[in-house]
């Protein structure tokens, strides 16, 4: 029977050098003390996770665990002013929160960490620090490694969502606490503004994998993380690869779960919504409660092995099946070489050369880069237009079917005409109709081909070596239908563009894609998670609905834009009577024949209401470049009462030069 619970809608946690850290609990009503989960957090627990906070705190709390949501300093209501994600102060801080928690009279002293993106990040980086009190950790779409797999860099090519996640930030630090709990709230949103970083500058400046990213990165030292830790993504995410890893490096134990989901926890995710309740109290009942849930003989991989779908940008139920691998790396798992050669994928190697160029505005079929963040087409259509303009190796079609499960890893010699270039590979699954579905990609900033530390210059006409392990996937490509490796020098807008149209000449007799064939002769229980449980809803007052819309178009000189725009309603808490509402657009341009051309915008606008206090605030960012260098620009203008009179206008602008990008 679910225990009743109290929720305290603010409490103050104190940090030893005096700054205090806002957070909601909701607490059981119980006479023992109980085990604590925590979620850490910059989204402010008052109001930006509030929805979601209603789904998840309160059926764990009914299930007897303590929840508490913290905004980290500088963010929500807290204190303090916020210097970076995942920075030492955010973990610091953490590691007191932790502590602070373990020492209240309604904790046992045991606390688990749970969160999806930012609070699956700081979840694995706070258990790499060994607190006492971290027990146990569930991190859903997460990374192991910030250089490589988050939303800045990939394959040492720098993301558009560089900027756009850095504009994000900008609008999200730009709000105020809540005037109810912070009479000093208008001194702090001016400080919070004038001390803001410029955070997409900031990355930027950073584009090897450096200190700035090595910091953070559990990947540098597996052994740190004695926590068990549960590890759980989708396949329409944009963090595919760290449950792998985990599972195959953590010396502690740890589980992958990968679904068909986008960027949301599953039991919300709009691609076939799943038990995650289910999933998160068995792990924390294991090994917050000692309760045997049976949890450690679970298949170290269970996922989601999808099959072609007539794929749209639209959300639709995924097909295929849930599969399991007992051990991970997997023994069902075996490298199959194909090698590209003037006809395609075939079993020898190929001879000759194919040459990759393809106009600048390739890649209009691949989605948004972190799908599940918008309010819809966000997802990878047929990849059949992008794949006419790139440059592609097909098999013959299947004589029965195939299975690949893992990271597929692309060998290429290669040589250039350009100091800097790019290769991205994609693999496809075409249907016998011509349907292209993406099954996975990476990019390489071809200077890189050596290092990500320590890249170079190229040389034209010099051969070259390089290999791209693609990211993880699972899919089983039906008989009659074709794999299709797809390469091209630009992937545009989720990668910003090398300075120049680049031509690289594959070399064929040094390329070839090893494929990890999964091939069971008979499969175990995949104990995959069940539909989701019943669970509350926010009971907000909706005074406008949510919408989105998405539209591309060809300017008259050829200049190819997409314009997107996200309302994500205005409401009114049931609470604490806070109404929020909010909305942004994004604009992308690019010229097929030019990749300096190319141009990033987007505008953020936020009001909050209360007892007759108002605020608004609208952000405006841009990124544009040329050859040498990247140009960004930010503007922010803060208003306050129901006349809109101007608190603050501040704009910023930084010109950096692109080096090897």
């Amino acid at each position: 029977m679910p225990n009743a619970y109290d929720l305290i809608d603010t409490t103050w946690i104190d940090l030893p050098d005096g700054r205090r850290l806002a957070a909601r609990m909701w607490l059981p009503r119980l006479q023992e003390p109980v085990p604590a989960i925590l979620e850490y957090l910059p989204y402010r627990q008052g109001d930006g996770t509030a929805p979601r906070d209603e789904t998840t705190h309160t059926v764990f709390a009914s299930e007897g665990y303590a929840c508490i949501r913290v905004d980290i300093a500088g963010t929500g209501d807290s204190e303090g002013v916020f210097d970076d994600e995942y920075s030492e102060q955010e973990l610091s801080d953490g590691e007191a929160v932790l502590a602070w928690i373990a020492a209240q009279d309604w904790c046992d002293g045991n606390i688990g960490m749970i969160g999806i993106s930012w609070g699956g990040f700081n979840g694995l980086q706070l258990a790499y620090r060994r607190p006492e009190a971290l027990k146990a950790v569930v991190s859903v779409a997460s990374t192991a490694d910030r250089y490589a797999d988050d939303i800045h860099f990939m394959g040492g090519c720098l993301l558009s969502d560089n900027a756009n996640w850095g504009s994000q930030m900008f609008a999200y630090q730009s709000r105020p606490a809540n005037p109810k709990n912070r009479s000093d709230w208008r001194a702090d949103w001016i400080k919070r503004i004038e001390e803001m970083p410029f955070m997409a500058a900031d990355w930027l400046r950073h584009p090897t994998r450096d200190e700035q990213w090595k910091h953070g990165s559990v990947c540098e030292d597996w052994s740190a993380i004695t926590a068990p830790v549960l590890a759980i993504t989708g396949w329409a995410d944009a963090y595919v690869n760290t449950p792998s890893a985990l599972a195959a490096n953590l010396t502690a134990p740890a589980k992958a779960l990968v679904g068909p989901w986008e960027h949301r926890y599953a039991h919300i995710a709009k691609l076939d919504p799943a038990d995650f309740h289910g999933e998160v109290l068995a792990w924390f009942d294991q090994y917050l409660r000692g309760k045997d849930r049976g949890v450690a003989f679970l298949p170290d991989y269970r996922t989601y092995m999808q099959e072609h779908f007539n794929p749209t940008m639209q959300n639709k139920p995924r097909q295929g099946r849930w599969v399991a691998e007992a051990q991970w790396p997997s023994p069902n798992i075996r490298e199959r070489v194909m090698y590209l050669g003037t006809e395609g994928l075939a079993d020898a190697a190929g001879s000759g050369q194919r040459v990759v160029r393809n106009p600048a505005t390739l890649g209009q079929a691949g989605g948004y880069f972190c799908a599940g963040m918008r309010f819809e087409n966000e997802l990878p259509g047929d990849q059949a237009a992008d794949d006419a303009m790139a440059t592609c190796f097909d098999t013959a079609a299947l004589a029965e079917p195939l299975e690949i499960m893992g990271r597929a890893r692309l060998r290429v010699s290669f040589s250039v005409d350009r100091p800097v270039a790019q290769l991205v590979a994609r693999l496809c699954d075409v249907s016998p109709e011509g349907v292209s579905q993406r099954i996975t990609f990476r990019p390489l900033n071809m200077t890189h081909h050596n290092s990500h530390e320590s890249p170079e210059h190229l040389v034209p006409g010099q051969v070259y070596e390089a290999e791209i392990a693609l990211n993880e996937c699972a899919h089983h490509l039906r008989a009659g239908h074709q794999l299709r490796l797809a390469l091209s020098t630009s992937y545009w807008p989720i990668v910003w563009p090398a300075p120049e149209a680049a031509e690289v000449t594959l070399h064929l007799a040094g390329c070839s894609l090893t494929l990890p064939e999964r091939r069971v002769a008979e499969e175990i229980a995949p104990q995959n998670p069940g539909a989701p449980r019943d669970y509350p809803s926010l009971q907000a007052q909706v005074l406008r609905e949510a919408s989105g819309t998405s539209e591309t178009k060809t300017q008259a000189d050829g200049t190819l834009t997409l314009d997107t725009f996200d309302d994500y309603g205005k409401a009114v808490d049931p609470y604490h009577g806070l109404t929020v509402g909010s909305h942004v657009s994004m604009h992308y341009a690019i010229h097929p024949d030019d990749p300096a051309s190319a141009v990033f915008a987007s505008d953020w606008n936020f009001t909050f209401e209360q007892d007759g206090w108002q605020v608004s605030i609208d952000t405006e960012n841009k990124m544009t470049c040329d050859v040498e260098n990247f140009y960004l620009w930010r503007r922010v203008t803060a208003r306050e009462g129901a006349e809109s009179a101007e608190v603050l206008v501040k704009e910023w602008q930084e010109t950096i030069p692109r080096g090897f990008q």
